[in-house]
């Protein structure tokens, strides 16, 4: 309808057509848009008039329909999160779902109800809900004639964990300091402190953060005087968890205390001696051997080049021997030959019937 005042607008505007042709445009304006006007009016996408409430770890159903109902099994529907940058959740286009720009975080959780699609039902289940999955949603419905959309506020209940309580020390008076914190709510719960009476303590620091998995609270409070139990409870809607400690019966005793760590800190230093005097002592140890080794090791070595002397003589005797060895065969052999030699000269003179004697 809007699209259509512009386009009438600008149609006043055009000051060079003349009257009749003014009349003929304008009218047929008026025509369309009572078209575009009764055929989108005919249909509408409806969502709940309240916030959807899901449960942590639960699955959910988020209702979106055409009234009156229609088959929407050949349209276009689009489940998106408007105040995220990537908002897609659920994708079904072309009787199939398209979801592979789907956002991750969504990723194996969503799912439609083809079925239901034939009766004009688009609602989707989102299985497993995380707290982040708090927000508005939009279901878009869109066909070739005509599109719309219904908007679904979505409230997570988260239970967190349940509180702890530390002790954060003492201070100058003797006082116990005391810490709570409790972690993964949301919305944000209320932390507060009891005595064993059940009234209700102020808390000197306050402190909330939120992330990914929800509220977590941390509240602080000093202990002047023996109080028995201390309780830290917290609360949201129908849920509650608690933690106590027990707190001596007996005043806190500054000087008590700075006996206790006075005390404390002498025993480390005690200790912290005797450690850096083991050390040392096992560091002298550890020296002496090593001197002790390399004095044998020296030792050796003095006597493996004692061995390399008398080995390098040796290989030189046997040397000289084997040189003189080799004379002594030569001339032997020498000797021989010159004998064998002479022999067969002698042998040569000798006639038939003469032999010699040697």
């Amino acid at each position: 309808m809007i699209s259509c005042i512009i386009l009438f607008i600008h149609t006043l505007e055009l000051k060079h057509l003349c009257p009749s042709e003014m009349k003929f445009i304008c009218l047929t304006l008026l025509i369309m848009c009572g078209i575009t006007d009764s055929r989108s009016e005919q249909y509408e996408v409806v969502g709940p008039v309240d916030p959807v409430f899901a449960v942590a770890g639960e699955d959910v159903i988020l209702p979106c329909s055409v009234k009156p109902n229609i088959n929407v099994v050949d349209m276009r529907v689009e489940w998106f999160r408007p105040d995220l940058k990537n908002s897609l959740v659920y994708l079904y286009e072309d009787h199939d779902d398209r979801n592979a720009e789907q956002t991750e975080s969504y990723r194996g959780r969503t799912k439609l109800n083809h079925q239901e699609l034939q009766r004009g039902d688009a609602s989707l289940k989102l299985s497993s809900v995380q707290v982040s999955d708090e927000g508005r949603y939009k279901c878009f419905i869109q066909s070739k004639s005509w599109y719309d959309e219904a908007t679904v506020d979505v409230s997570v209940e988260a239970v967190g964990r349940p509180p702890v309580i530390t002790v954060d020390g003492f201070d100058d008076s003797g006082a116990l300091h005391l810490q709570c914190e409790s972690e993964a709510w949301n919305p944000e719960p209320d932390l507060e402190w009891l005595d064993s009476e059940g009234a209700i303590l102020s808390s000197e620091t306050a402190e909330t953060h939120r992330n990914t998995e929800g509220f977590s609270v941390k509240h602080s409070i000093t202990v002047h005087h023996s109080v028995g139990k201390i309780h830290c409870r917290v609360k949201l809607r129908n849920h509650k968890l608690e933690t106590l400690i027990i707190t001596s019966n007996k005043r806190f005793n500054p000087w008590r205390t700075s006996i206790i760590l006075i005390s404390a800190v002498v025993l480390l230093i005690v200790i912290a001696g005797m450690l850096i005097a083991a050390f040392f002592k096992k560091h002298r140890k550890i020296n002496n051997e090593k001197r002790t080794i390399k004095q044998e090791h020296d030792q050796l070595q003095k006597e493996k080049g004692r061995i390399q002397e008398e080995c390098d003589l040796l290989q030189d005797e046997i040397s000289t021997i084997q040189q003189e060895y080799d004379e002594w065969n030569r001339r032997i052999k020498q000797e021989f030959s010159s004998e064998h030699d002479q022999r067969e000269k002698e042998k040569s003179r000798i006639k038939p019937g003469e032999f010699i004697l040697y």
